[in-house]
């Protein structure tokens, strides 16, 4: 399950703090809140790109509802720690980075949370 070492290390850092479990949790949820509101603004009050724009806006939006799931999962007090007890957490963030604009392709990490949980 690569996607939950993903949001594993995202919520850890590098030094694994209380404040970066808070600051990246709450970026999942303003996430979800933020960019479907906004897309389902500009669907609503626009017309040409404003469509276009709000369209992807939700696809975003959708895709940070299984990263704050997951955020909220991984939250419980021993469940981080136990998913990186055996990680190398610096190579791993590295690698990871790169993985982390998948968020800017609409739906595309809800699809793959729907096809990590029911089986590909």
């Amino acid at each position: 399950m690569y996607a939950v070492l993903l949001h594993s290390l995202d919520l850890w850092g590098t030094a694994g703090t209380h404040r970066r479990w808070k600051l990246i949790r709450a970026e999942f949820f303003v996430g979800v809140v933020g960019c479907l509101s906004l897309g389902v603004l500009a669907l609503g009050a626009g017309s040409g790109w404003l469509i276009l724009v709000g369209i992807w806006l939700i696809g975003a939006g959708v895709n940070y509802v299984p990263l704050a799931l997951e955020a909220v999962r991984l939250s419980k007090p021993g469940t981080l720690e136990k998913e990186l007890e055996d990680v190398a957490i610096r190579p791993e963030l590295r690698r990871a980075g790169l993985h982390q604009f998948w968020v800017a392709v609409p739906f595309a990490v809800a699809a793959f949370a729907i096809a990590e949980r029911y089986g590909r």
